[in-house]
């Protein structure tokens, strides 16, 4: 199936995910789909005892979670998408739906129920088209269909499904386990789309975009038959389809939809590709000479414009471009120029990029912050990056025009000292950037990871902790806010214990959380249950590493825990940001799951565990044997 033409039907339209889910999000951008994601505020409490099948239950929760994200962003923001796509996918055994679970005895549960046995895993799915009627009236029409696949677990051992479950990855997933990742030692065997099971029906989606966009005329319908399979129906040439287009009538399900108008959509309200997407997709012949075929490299483009959107970014903050569009409501180009003293032709430029990044929105010559500006780029802001992305503009963007000769060299260019680690910010004479400036950046930084990091796994056991290094201490008030039994110590350079003070919360949960003096490399460390290392083990050499391990380890009792937050590299290391990273330089590495696993053990650490966040850092856990 040549799904080309359909997608540029798509271009110009403002396509919408309703979903937060990264598995779904990368499914469609395969495809060389452009769309926003908005997740659904959709409550799923559907009562599950009034649908007849349970695919009707799945194909009614993803139409109101499409529908709510209709509703809200043409009420709300006052732009109606033209098309919304929700999903929603179970997985039953015995005509049981079994949600995600709730907790990791649940997930053990569930998983038992379904050893040795076949269970059904559901997709609905729900298109909904809109357009707004000229009273501001929302119209919508609504596609719906459903993907059923068959999957049969093999016997499980209870050793196996507690190792599973110890893993963290079943806790966010439709009857407990993910099929693409370690789930996948579960299964026997599956009868029918894999990516159902992933989390969405591709294939039939393709089926139905065409369908709706190339309803067929009799002529381009053919009976096919081949041996020992029954007849089917099939589309021998989508390009005569498309030709006929003019012609072509809608199907009856989707006789309003809107048609494309050939203006770029605006830009994402919370999440969005990077990027102009042609209706070529990468590797599709575009350009014809004499007979040979040239392909686009949109791919390389990117790679080659990747620094001038990083330095937009790097401007537009600086300038507080966001700050001023919070604070002041939509402005026009000549408003912030006069406000910024900047040149109105720079700053029509600038917030134009801008809004072709995502980070801003356009109407009528007037500009306003998306919410990710909102969330992440403005000063005030709970979860504000602002600092961080000023910290990368004055110290990394200065050391990686370095890098070739870094490189040749196998030598950092950092400015940091013995025992300092750089990736904390540390105060240190060689280095020109104010140690406030360099501790409000990494607390900008912690603010946004921190709870991902202390809720990758249950610590609810842990009743005291040590966050060595822990710099501002954003990671151990989220971990008291978190677990209520656990106290925390801070254990950070004195330069940085001394200059923390402006960066404490407010609050009962502060009272336990303590601050102490002291060098990891040299000092006793404070008696703790957990010892937490973040960002600290892939900035030190073999010497220092075999320091602090060792007094880390000697430092745990047996049954006691150290929690590592560090990316960690995929084991064929083909993680770009990890990668990336390593290139500074330092003295010590990154390192893949299976190398820090190995590095742990070494120091009689065992049950280790991963969990791959999606945030900026990833989670290891494991215990003092």
């Amino acid at each position: 199936m040549l799904l080309n033409p359909v997608i540029s039907k798509l271009v110009g339209k403002r396509v919408v995910l309703a979903s937060g889910s990264p598995r779904r999000q990368d499914i469609l951008r395969n495809m060389g789909l452009r769309f926003e994601v908005v997740p659904s505020w959709f409550k799923e409490t559907l009562d599950k005892s009034s649908f007849s099948t349970p695919h009707d239950y799945a194909i009614e929760t993803a139409k109101q979670k499409a529908l709510e994200v209709t509703r809200r962003m043409h009420l709300k923001h006052r732009k109606t998408p033209d098309i919304v796509i929700g999903a929603d996918t179970i997985v039953t055994l015995e005509d049981a739906i079994l949600e995600k679970p709730v907790d990791k005895q649940d997930a053990y549960n569930m998983l038992s129920r379904m050893s040795g046995k076949e269970h059904s895993v559901f997709t609905g799915v729900a298109i909904v088209h809109c357009r707004s009627k000229n009273d501001n009236e929302l119209e919508t029409d609504v596609i719906d269909f459903y993907e059923e696949t068959k999957v049969k677990f093999a016997d499980l051992s209870e050793d196996l499904l507690r190792e599973y479950v110890d893993s963290g990855e079943p806790m966010d997933k439709a009857g407990g386990y993910g099929i693409q990742a370690l789930g996948g030692m579960l299964v026997e065997y599956i009868h029918g789309d894999f990516l159902n099971v992933v989390g969405f029906p591709l294939n039939h989606f393709c089926k139905k975009l065409v369908e709706l966009y190339y309803p067929p005329s009799k002529h381009t319908i053919q009976r096919i038959k081949h041996d020992s399979i029954p007849y089917v129906e099939t589309f021998e040439n989508l390009s005569d389809i498309e030709n006929e287009s003019s012609t072509c009538t809608q199907c009856p399900k989707a006789t309003n939809t809107p048609e494309m108008n050939g203006v770029l959509p605006p830009e994402a309200e919370t999440s969005r590709e990077i990027g102009s997407i042609a209706p070529q997709t990468y590797g599709q012949m575009i350009m014809e000479s004499s007979g040979n075929a040239l392909a686009f490299p949109s791919k390389m483009i990117k790679l080659l414009d990747g620094f001038k959107a990083s330095k937009a970014l790097f401007v537009a903050c600086k300038l507080k471009i966001f700050d001023q569009l919070k604070e002041r409501g939509p402005l026009r180009a000549v408003d912030i120029a006069n406000e910024g003293n900047v040149s109105m032709v720079g700053a029509e430029r600038l917030l134009d990029t801008c809004v072709a990044l995502g980070l801003l929105e356009k109407m009528h010559q007037v500009y306003s912050n998306t919410d990710i500006a909102n969330m992440h780029l403005v000063t005030d802001s709970k979860y504000s990056l602002h600092d961080y992305i000023m910290y990368c503009n004055d110290h990394l963007w200065p050391l990686f025009t370095h890098l070739e000769s870094a490189v040749k060299e196998g030598t950092t260019r950092h400015c940091w000292t013995s025992g300092k680690n750089h990736e904390h910010l540390l105060q240190d004479s060689h280095c020109n950037v104010p140690v406030k400036h360099r501790l409000s950046a990494m607390h900008s930084s912690l603010k946004v990871t921190a709870r991902a990091i202390v809720t990758a796994f249950d610590l609810s056991q842990v009743k005291s902790a040590c966050d060595l290094g822990g710099c501002t201490g954003a990671l151990a008030h989220e971990l008291v806010q978190i677990y209520p039994n656990v106290k925390v110590t801070v254990f950070d350079l004195p330069d940085v214990i001394e200059n923390i003070s402006s960066f404490q919360p407010l609050g009962q949960c502060s009272a336990r959380v303590t601050l102490a003096k002291g060098d990891f490399f040299k000092d006793n460390l404070p008696e703790a249950d957990l010892y937490i290392l973040s960002r600290i083990l892939h900035d030190c050499s073999d010497e220092k590493l075999q320091t602090l391990l060792t007094k880390v380890s000697n430092s745990c009792k047996p049954g006691s825990f150290v929690l590592v937050a560090e990316i960690v590299l995929d084991e064929d290391k083909r993680n770009p940001r990890a990668l990336l990273q390593s290139l500074s330089m330092t003295e010590g590495k990154q390192r893949s799951g299976s190398e820090y696993k190995r590095l742990l053990q070494k120091y009689g650490f065992t049950n280790i565990q991963i969990k791959i966040t999606g945030n900026i850092l990833d989670v290891i856990l494991a215990v003092k044997g």
